[in-house]
């Protein structure tokens, strides 16, 4: 697994120029026309609340690999085990919501402080692992965090294997929106606000140590930069990141259970980087969109490529993910969004160039 993600890693500064620059006016207007979606569907009724759902998760799902992204693709760190943190955040809004009777919204700080600290703290020991053996290791946490929320004295909180339900909010002050509509709208302002603050955080002095511990520890570590104290607030940063996802995921799905939160998830959202890019914002979205539409998808796709080639066995949803990542290992090496930045390069540079 190290090998198939430092590849791409090694090749990942066109994606970094492409996330790091100055905000382009055209996400501002794709940002506005999202926005004015629930607008448009008042006044023509197209969209349906099933796609304001899909679109939601699709943007909870870009939150997850941004988070991930953190850590793997801007400070070199490997996890499979991001799905624990996502399942945290989703219990910490599960548990303030349905008990406390809170409001949704107060559940999101709470779920990133909290997951903050769990990761903070995770980090501490994960400092002396590198390479597979931290990998094993987050590995470890994404088994055991499911089956722990299934443990029986926790049981009057998580309410074991039964899960938690809940209700979506209605729109406040009477808008005349769907709680679907409503949501989306909540989900995209969220990842508006996180997308920038990852984009400042790169282009900090802390974001610059990051990259320098990625590129090479024993340097930034000759240098005077604190690399054990930078890689476990990044590990504190990235499980932020997916806890809050995983928190806006609960709200979404007005459901929790420990089985939602199995050990595929963190390959998923481990896959979703790799081929959205890695060390790329805008391949966080990219990665966002490819695991909500796998999930969906998966199923009816390897049965439909089953059926038409014969195959004497049914192919599993999860190959999928494997025929993905290995066509993107060939043709994009680092990801869908460095490979369209690196057209875009090719393209613009043949523009500029004299005739003749």
């Amino acid at each position: 697994m190290a090998s198939t993600i430092d590849r791409p890693m090694k090749s990942a500064g066109v994606m970094e120029e492409a996330g790091r620059n100055r905000i382009h006016p055209l996400v501002i207007v794709a940002v506005a026309l999202a926005a004015l979606l629930p607008v448009l569907t008042l006044a023509t009724g197209l969209i349906s609340s099933f796609t304001y759902l899909q679109l939601s998760l699709m943007l909870v799902f870009a939150i997850a690999v941004l988070g991930l992204n953190l850590l793997t693709g801007f400070n070199g760190q490997i996890s499979l085990g991001h799905g624990a943190f996502f399942a945290v955040g989703a219990y910490v809004a599960a548990i303030m919501i349905e008990h406390g009777g809170l409001p949704f919204w107060s559940t999101l700080p709470v779920a990133a402080g909290f997951c903050f600290g769990v990761g903070y703290l995770f980090g501490f020991p994960a400092l002396k692992l590198e390479g597979h053996y931290l990998a094993l290791a987050t590995f470890a946490l994404a088994i055991a965090v499911p089956q722990m929320l299934k443990y029986r004295h926790l049981e009057p909180i998580t309410n074991g294997v039964q899960g938690l339900n809940l209700i979506k909010p209605d729109a406040p002050f009477g808008l005349p929106f769907t709680p679907d509509q409503w949501m989306y709208l909540v989900v995209l302002a969220t990842a508006v606000v996180m997308f920038w603050l990852a984009r400042n955080l790169l282009d900090s002095r802390i974001g610059r140590a990051m990259r320098a511990i990625r590129d090479h520890g024993l340097a930034a570590d000759t240098m005077g930069i604190d690399t054990r104290q930078i890689k476990t607030i990044t590990f504190g940063v990235s499980a932020l990141y997916t806890g809050v996802a995983g928190a806006l995921h609960a709200i979404i799905f007005e459901f929790v259970s420990p089985d939602s939160f199995r050990f595929e998830l963190s390959i998923a959202l481990l896959v979703g980087a790799v081929v959205g890019g890695i060390a790329s914002l805008p391949g966080a979205i990219i990665g966002g969109i490819f695991v909500q539409v796998i999930e969906k998808y998966a199923d009816a796709l390897t049965k439909a490529i089953s059926k038409s080639v014969h195959l004497p066995i049914e192919l599993q949803p999860w190959t999928i993910y494997g025929i993905a990542l290995i066509a993107l290992m060939y043709l994009m090496p680092t990801g869908i969004a460095g490979g369209l930045a690196a057209l875009w390069t090719r393209v613009s540079g043949r523009g500029g160039r004299p005739s003749g």
